[in-house]
């Protein structure tokens, strides 16, 4: 039988990067640490933990990590069902994209009661890959699966539209949005995974060019829009963060009628389905109210 104790500690090393950090989120010493994680790599039999800046699971760490987080949410549901047991609120790891946390999924969090959440952060293209992993229970990722062990619900498309402030259009795309102007105006990207400026350009401007342009970085939706409305450079930037800023003409549409829709789905582990049901009902309704349906 593995000891909660020593699987909390692994899960909290890995998550957290160090011992001591994971000391101070599980309220207990470093050396306390060390020799639960010393105790559970004998019991195991193999390495659980790669010792470095930052500490990282091996891969049978990481199953440990993902057994730990199950068993956690099946305790959580088991309380709910008999109230003579107590149980703290379940912790639920999900990895979200940046522009979904900014617009809509939020609410659906909030409309939830008994877990902590702890989001990753990552583009929705990769986001999958941190479910694949065993790190997260539930992932918003563009991808529609399968995954083995893991369900799929598609939520409908975040749309984007290419803006720019008036001044920026002005200065960089005097005479109208062509290839050659893109080639030399600053473009704003998320991070080396953000391709909706790329996917945008390949897809709408004519002639056919290879995407590269120069851009500038950084990893904030509301930078985005800020960047935009400064003239920084120009973004795709989330409808429901650009729409009242296009409406008061502080942003322009760069190509009116050429959005770039991009299809979201709720992956999440089988065997957490029980537990997670109640946010899994949350994230569908708030998806529903601000995303782009199928007809």
């Amino acid at each position: 039988m593995l000891d909660p104790a020593q699987l909390a500690a692994l899960a909290a090393v890995h998550r957290r990067g160090s011992f001591d950090l994971a000391a101070a989120s599980l309220h207990v010493t470093p050396s306390a640490i060390s020799q639960r994680i010393k105790a559970l790599e004998e019991t195991t039999g193999t390495l659980l933990i790669r010792r470095g800046q930052p500490c990282a699971a091996t891969d049978a760490g990481l199953r440990l990590i993902r057994h730990h987080d199950e068993v956690a949410l099946l305790e959580s549901t088991l309380a709910a069902d008999l109230p003579g047991l107590t149980s703290a609120p379940a912790t639920l790891r999900i990895a979200v994209n940046a522009d979904s946390l900014a617009t809509w999924i939020i609410p659906a969090l909030a409309a939830t009661t008994g877990f902590l959440f702890d989001l990753v952060i990552d583009d929705q293209d990769v986001s999958q890959d941190w479910l694949k992993r065993g790190e997260v229970v539930a992932a918003v990722t563009s991808h529609a699966g399968p995954l083995q062990g893991c369900d799929t619900l598609p939520l409908g498309a975040l749309r984007y539209r290419a803006t720019a402030s008036p001044g920026y259009i002005q200065r960089w795309f005097p005479n109208g949005l062509t290839s050659d102007a893109l080639a030399t105006a600053p473009a704003i990207t998320f991070s080396d995974n953000d391709r909706l400026q790329i996917d945008w350009v390949a897809r709408h401007i004519r002639p056919a060019r290879r995407a590269a342009f120069p851009s500038h970085r950084m990893a904030s939706s509301h930078a985005f829009v800020d960047a935009c409305l400064h003239g920084l450079g120009w973004a795709m930037n989330p409808e429901p963060l650009a729409a009242p800023h296009l409406a008061a003409g502080s942003l322009v549409d760069l190509a009116p009628g050429t959005p770039l829709d991009v299809a979201l789905h709720w992956q999440f582990t089988r065997l957490a389905s029980p537990a997670l049901a109640p946010v899994t009902e949350a994230v569908r309704r708030a998806a529903r109210a601000l995303l782009v349906q199928p007809p």
